[in-house]
């Protein structure tokens, strides 16, 4: 079942990191360091919606905070749950649907790499690895559900740390999340070379005037959204 790799998470370190469970990349680098940056004071919690490996969430416990994560496949459930054993850090793993698995219950900090990538089609495929980073023909499948829902989830004062590619429109998230009542601002950008995925598609992004004839780089962008009350 799971054909284990392994790869460096966002500290140094490493994690298992399978076939069809997205592994830590420069976006997983950006999103920790803005995690760095926050007061997460031991005994806080912290929820990863999304985790995948687990990296963000092993990143939060290391901190001395009470970290649940979240995922919709069993696969990244199990990987995050062999990760923190293997790391000998208290994690609790969920499975099921963004934040469907912890209704009720609020969070100092949430933080979230979803998948966000344009997608050619109405909907992922859900039996293949893409299913890790499709997102639909805008790439915002789950960026407008986490937009819509996080409030829910955070206690007042609490924050919400999402990532994800400029091409999913910067505006449109912010937006959203104002609309929910959250305080967001962007605090972090970065420039990354294209993947192979983003490669693939460059004809597609170009007729749909995503990309430049010439463009080569993707704008990663962490965003940073506080529920005041």
């Amino acid at each position: 079942m799971f054909d284990l790799m392994t790869r460096n998470d966002s500290e140094g370190g490493s994690v298992l990191a399978p076939w069809r469970v997205y592994t830590p990349q420069h976006d997983t680098q950006l999103l920790t360091r803005a995690l760095d940056r926050e007061h997460v004071p031991a005994g806080a919690a912290v929820l990863d919606v999304g985790t995948g490996t687990g990296a963000l969430a092993l990143a939060a416990a290391r901190r001395g905070a009470h970290v649940t994560a979240v995922d919709r496949t069993y696969r990244a459930v199990l990987t995050t749950r062999l990760n923190a054993r293997l790391a000998r850090l208290p994690v609790e793993v969920l499975h099921g649907d963004l934040f469907g698995p912890v209704g009720g219950r609020r969070f100092d900090l949430v933080v979230s790499n979803p998948p966000y990538v344009p997608t050619p089609g109405a909907d992922p495929r859900r039996h293949r690895a893409a299913v890790a980073w499709d997102a639909g023909v805008d790439g915002r499948l789950l960026l407008d559900r986490i937009c819509r829902s996080a409030h829910t989830s955070l206690r007042p004062g609490g924050v919400l740390l999402l990532v994800h590619s400029a091409l999913c429109g910067i505006a449109s998230t912010l937006a959203a999340l104002e609309r929910s009542g959250l305080d967001a601002r962007v605090t972090d950008r970065c420039l990354v070379p294209f993947g192979p995925v983003l490669r693939s598609r460059g004809a597609w992004l170009r007729d749909r005037g995503l990309v430049d004839a010439d463009e080569e780089k993707e704008e990663l962008v962490v965003i940073r959204a506080e529920r005041i009350r």
